[in-house]
């Protein structure tokens, strides 16, 4: 907004001072004017004047509509940016005691219709799925494990706290943003060591998204035709080798 108004404001000084130059020289025009003629020398004021203001009125005009436009197109930008969504930042499963486990962290940013509906006191229900297959060439691809979470998201106006349900597990937070933090770590059940052949391959899938469904009956209408709410990491994959040992893997987003 400053970088636009830098340059706007050296024309609105350069149109200003050739309007006072050019008054200033109509009390000459008019006192020449009238040694011929008295309505000559009326009529050449009065039709400087009355173009000047008209030229420098719409140049004042068109400045103001360029700086609205501007500072419309700023918002629009910013409103876009801040549209919210949901990212997988590291994706990995680790091998321990009592077996695998994917460990996912996600980038969970909610949309500002999203955050404003949660202090509303509408609660938010977030699904966690991972899955485990392995490909055959001569027959579909078997599916070793699969596993979902499901967690609900609410807000207390009375005590002004944010809460996380896990079935009979809560754990109450006192701002958003740690509330976030703690939903965008997800991990799964174990999966038995001896379930994943050492020689072979499998694909190794997560996703985390808001489960809308679960919303009141009148949101879901507008919900369908929004992009706020569209809270979906999509399904982020990538390849296991159990033999060269369980490690975070550079996979890809669908």
């Amino acid at each position: 907004m400053t970088s636009m108004m830098d340059f706007f404001m050296p024309c609105c000084k350069k149109r200003l001072n050739v309007n006072l130059a050019q008054r200033r020289t109509v009390p000459l025009a008019r006192s020449c004017s009238l040694e011929g003629g008295g309505r000559e020398g009326t009529g050449l004021r009065g039709g400087v004047h009355s173009a000047d203001d008209s030229s420098f009125g719409v140049a004042c005009a068109m400045i103001v509509k360029a700086l609205l436009c501007f500072a419309l197109s700023m918002w629009l930008v910013a409103t876009s940016v801040y549209a919210g969504g949901i990212e997988v930042n590291k994706a990995e499963m680790r091998l321990g005691e009592d077996g695998y486990q994917f460990i996912v962290d996600f980038n969970v940013s909610p949309s500002y219709e999203v955050q404003h509906a949660l202090s509303l006191g509408v609660p938010l229900y977030f699904v966690s799925e991972f899955s485990l297959t392995r490909s055959r060439w001569y027959w579909l691809d078997e599916q070793v494990f699969a596993n979902e979470h499901a967690v609900k998201l609410s807000y207390n106006a009375l005590t002004r706290q944010y809460r996380i349900s896990r079935g009979a597990l809560l754990q109450n937070f006192v701002s958003l943003d740690e509330m976030l933090r703690t939903l965008a770590r997800q991990s799964s059940t174990y999966i038995p060591a001896d379930t994943l052949k050492k020689e072979a391959s499998y694909i190794a899938s997560a996703r985390l998204r808001l489960d809308t469904r679960q919303l009141p009956k009148l949101m879901q209408v507008n919900v369908l035709t929004s992009k706020d709410w569209d809270l979906d990491s999509g399904w982020y994959r990538w390849v296991i080798r159990p033999e060269e040992g369980a490690a975070r893997n550079p996979g890809k987003a669908e």
